[in-house]
């Protein structure tokens, strides 16, 4: 390894320990921090993120960066190369005072997030919105001034994904979605699902998380489970990631699938190869890559038939009053009812997609200033009675459901539909090569795992976004694949 290589190993290693000292603040606002500690919360991602930018920004970098391709590369170190150079690229052209104000607004939004949607009011976290947008606006301006504002964030989370590619994606989606769930609605026999709204004891729902995580094989050694108002997956290290839930006492499901949905996102950050450890490599690659495990484990898996049915013992061992009469079959079709409603993270997989796009509409409108932040509500409001034919009743079950806008994460929304369309190709893929169905019914997921870290996992950000989507979707990405599976999965419950 030449002496730049070292140099830059180094600096890697440091921004390692400060963006772990950054993850631990955050992790710790959304769990267990008292919510009048923003400003110290601030002051210290402040200081923290001044020692971030130094390092990603500073003249050194970019020397550092030329001498090491001089040199012969290994392949890792390339890529280590790349993302570093990437970096630099980006925030050297943003003004390091802007950088630091911007991570502590980023906390101050969160706060007033949590505040509002608590008190269901917009008007308590709108200011700081504001603020996120303009922010936004302007550091895409920074970036790549000859580039449209939304394409520049669409590519920060996911390199090289366009709002063209995205408007294909959508319409894709959208020609056999919207007629499938015409069909279902109108001709379809829905399953009995009345029995999962009720009284969910809390500690048992506590005890089936703890099952499920090791089902899933998420030791508490590696990996622990927390409560936040927004579930979330913080990776720290390989051997250190935590995920979150929330738990309703009416309905049992939602946090058994918000589990297996982050547990989804921990796997894939635990199976990334220790040789890439404080490194710029050492994290899922992007988004909608991130998101295809997640959507993964907590649909192609967590609702599937054989799946449904290993867990039920231990459903009905856990809830005999509130499943008593009910059978695994009637359990199996209920989570997987289609029932348009107002909650993404509740949303069943046929509708999910829609409201993926109503996000991605609004955020374009806001980061085009085509849409001003105080007139958002009504905007959504307007997107979920056309796209979904639902009444929004209040702010909080509406704008203020999701965290990631009072983040400055604008781009983010587009990689959950891409991640299940993705993940449909993969388990086509797995499919193919070992008995997918029968690892599910056994409850025995090792060997979906051990496919997922040979094929994808182990790489973190070594490889490209293009590279593992073409090695892990057989080539070429076709969102036909994942529309087809919907029409015959639901096909089949629905008795269409």
């Amino acid at each position: 390894m030449n002496q730049a290589m070292q140099a830059l190993r180094t600096l890697q290693k440091e921004l390692y320990g400060y963006n772990y000292a950054i993850a631990l603040i955050d992790t710790d606002e959304a769990t267990v921090a008292p919510t009048e500690g923003t400003e110290g919360r601030g002051t210290a991602l402040e200081i923290l993120s001044a020692e971030v930018y130094r390092r990603i920004a500073g003249e050194e970098l970019p020397r550092l960066l030329a001498e090491a391709e001089a040199g012969e590369l290994t392949e890792q170190q390339a890529a280590e190369v790349r993302e570093l150079r990437r970096a630099n690229a980006q925030y050297s052209k943003v003004p390091a005072q802007e950088y630091t104000a911007a991570k502590r607004l980023f906390n101050q939004s969160r706060a007033a997030w949590f505040k509002a949607k608590a008190a269901n009011d917009f008007s308590i976290f709108a200011p700081y919105l504001q603020q996120c947008v303009e922010v936004r606006r302007r550091w895409a301006g920074y970036f790549a001034p000859e580039k449209d504002v939304y394409d520049t964030w669409l590519d920060e989370y996911q390199p090289g994904l366009t709002m063209a590619e995205c408007d294909r994606f959508f319409a894709a989606l959208r020609s056999a979605i919207v007629p499938l769930l015409h069909r279902i609605q109108t001709e379809g026999q829905a399953p009995k699902a009345d029995f999962l709204l009720g009284d969910w004891p809390l500690d048992k729902q506590q005890q089936l998380s703890d099952y499920v995580m090791q089902v899933m094989g998420l030791t508490r050694e590696h990996c622990v489970l927390g409560e936040a108002e927004h579930p979330f997956t913080q990776q720290l290290y390989d051997e250190d990631v935590r995920i979150t839930t929330h738990y309703h006492r009416e309905d049992m499901t939602s946090s058994l699938y918000s589990v297996i949905h982050e547990g989804g996102h921990a796997l894939y950050e635990r199976g990334v190869s220790p040789r890439l450890r404080y490194t710029v490599l050492a994290e899922g690659n992007c988004i909608g890559i991130h998101e295809s495990q997640s959507r993964l484990f907590e649909n192609f898996v967590g609702r599937s038939r054989g799946f449904v049915q290993f867990l039920w013992p231990k459903l009905r061992e856990l809830f005999p009053r509130q499943l008593e009469g009910v059978s695994g079959e009637e359990f199996y079709r209920a989570v997987n009812r289609v029932e348009p409603g107002l909650i993404r993270t509740e949303a069943d997989e046929v509708c999910y997609a829609l409201h993926v796009m109503v996000r991605y509409e609004l955020e374009k409108l806001l980061l085009h200033g085509e849409l001003e932040v105080k007139d958002l509500p009504a905007a959504w409001n307007r997107l979920y009675k056309e796209y979904l034919g639902v009444e929004v009743p209040d702010d909080a079950r509406g704008v203020l459901q999701d965290i990631h806008w009072s983040q400055g994460d604008f781009g983010y929304f587009p990689g959950y539909a891409l991640g299940t369309a993705y993940a449909a190709q993969m388990v086509q893929q797995m499919q193919h090569q070992f008995d997918f169905d029968s690892c599910c019914a056994a409850g025995d997921l090792q060997p979906i795992c051990d496919y997922l870290t040979q094929h994808l996992w182990q790489y973190g950000k070594e490889k490209t976004a293009d590279e593992l989507i073409a090695a892990n979707c057989g080539g070429s990405f076709d969102p036909m694949v994942f529309t087809r599976y919907l029409e015959e999965k639901y096909s089949e419950i629905y008795r269409l």
